[in-house]
């Protein structure tokens, strides 16, 4: 008999979670589906993609701080905290792991709290870390990927927000091979992206979020990859629209 090893099998919500499902976070509907029906997750990458205020955000966070991770960015010990924002779904959500994975194991890339974690971390006594501060926003992001991703976190989750907000087009193209680097050390990746570069890599499972909910979708049927090959086609199109 075959046994999940990875470390998230599947999310689902808490008996008597308490959310009013007329309000945020419960209202939105990808919120309102994980919380009726649950939603598994397969061994590698998956993309969560959608619109700004379609949920993904909040579906990664509460992901991230229920498997354990820092709600800022970070790995479970990881203790630095600014200003809560947190919707609280989190504490509505039951995990299931697989069987002999690592709770301790896993990294939380946030990308608007980012700033504050290289702080943190810069603090600690030891300077096992670069000098993130020292490095363009992208640079930084790139040796932070380096450092998260390697063979000290077997069997780890990592849970990237739109790690392409501080990336080139290269650097993005980079991050693929990263990201697929980590699936052959163990690692399982949940990543929210508005990149139709990122949402490409080869062999990811890509969950569209919007007003349906969420839904399973080959990449070449992502809105996003639609509106991207319009708008590249003849920027003309849409520009003449906004700027009349």
């Amino acid at each position: 008999m075959a046994f999940d090893t990875h470390p998230l099998v599947r999310v689902s919500a808490r008996g008597g979670h308490g959310l009013d499902t007329d309000r945020y976070p419960a209202s939105i509907p990808a919120v309102a589906q994980l919380l009726a029906e649950g939603l598994d997750f397969s061994p590698g990458v998956t993309f969560l993609v959608g619109e700004n205020g379609s949920g993904k955000s909040t579906l990664v966070e509460a992901i991230a701080i229920a498997y354990g991770l820092s709600p800022e960015g970070g790995t479970t010990s990881a203790t630095h905290s600014t200003r809560s924002s947190e919707s609280g779904l989190a504490e509505a959500l039951t995990l299931q792991r697989g069987l002999g994975s690592q709770r301790s194991n896993g990294f939380f890339l946030r990308a608007e709290t980012m700033h504050g974690w290289f702080s943190w971390i810069e603090s600690l006594p030891g300077g096992s870390h670069a000098d993130y501060h020292s490095m363009s926003h992208g640079q930084s992001f790139n040796a932070l990927i380096d450092w998260a991703i390697n063979p000290r976190f077997p069997q780890g989750l990592l849970v990237l927000d739109e790690p392409e907000a501080a990336l080139s087009f290269s650097s993005t193209l980079r991050l693929i091979g990263v990201l697929r680097q980590a699936t052959e050390l163990g690692n399982q990746v949940i990543c929210a992206t508005h990149s139709p570069v990122l949402a490409s890599s080869p062999g990811a499972e890509i969950l569209e979020i919007g007003d349906w909910g969420i839904r399973h979708t080959a990449w070449q049927d992502l809105e996003l990859v639609e509106h991207w090959r319009r708008y590249l086609d003849a920027p003309d199109r849409y520009l003449r629209q906004l700027l009349d």
